[in-house]
């Protein structure tokens, strides 16, 4: 990987997550990163690329989370100084990858680009932590929420995400994930037993 492109996006992008909840702040950026790299070379797909699309793939979530990928995808065009490490081709490759990677999109990604960073953008590090992650979500977004409406929230979102017929989809093949789900899942089947977990997790 390019080193001075490497130096350029933590010193000058990363800080920008700091705008964000938690939920998509710089530990989830890192972790997707991560996994769009092993990806990347499982593909061999360009590195460079794979490291920019996902460091720039929620950088406008706080503006509006319900088209962060299409405003993400505009700050990242907009960046002048990241023209120096990609032609006009590649950038509109990592344009359309970071358009293409929301959980709820209604259309399969365009490139291997796209499909590498959706597929990385699933992570269920643990359950628990997949909670944290929910619950500061809601607290941002959801105001008006009682701790108990949020609590029914995070179950609600969760089931609807991840469950039996959630709208979370992947592209590549992904044991990790698939071992992940599978006990999201068998955690969710007991609603009651979930909502404690819930409650246990945002009180610790």
């Amino acid at each position: 990987m390019n080193p001075e492109l490497v130096k350029y996006i933590e010193s000058e992008i990363f800080p920008l997550y700091q705008r964000n909840e938690e939920g998509h702040g710089i530990k989830h950026i890192k972790t997707v990163i991560k996994r769009s790299l092993k990806f990347a070379k499982q593909y061999n797909a360009n590195l460079d690329m794979s490291y920019t699309i996902a460091a720039y793939h929620d950088i406008g979530h706080y503006i509006d989370r319900k088209k962060h990928e299409i405003i993400s995808a505009e700050i990242f065009m907009k960046d002048e100084k990241i023209k120096k490490w990609f032609t006009d081709e590649q950038r509109n490759i990592i344009k359309e990858a970071i358009e293409d990677h929301r959980a709820s999109s209604d259309h399969k990604p365009r490139s291997i680009y796209g499909m590498i960073v959706s597929t990385a953008d699933r992570t269920i590090i643990d359950i628990d932590n997949t909670i944290k992650r929910s619950y500061s979500y809601g607290k941002r977004n959801y105001t008006e929420l009682s701790e108990k409406e949020q609590i029914e929230r995070i179950y609600q979102h969760l089931s609807e995400k991840y469950g039996e017929n959630g709208y979370a989809k992947v592209y590549l093949e992904d044991k990790e994930f698939d071992e992940a789900i599978e006990k999201l899942r068998q955690a969710l089947s007991n609603k009651e037993k979930f909502i404690e977990r819930i409650k246990n997790v945002i009180n610790s």
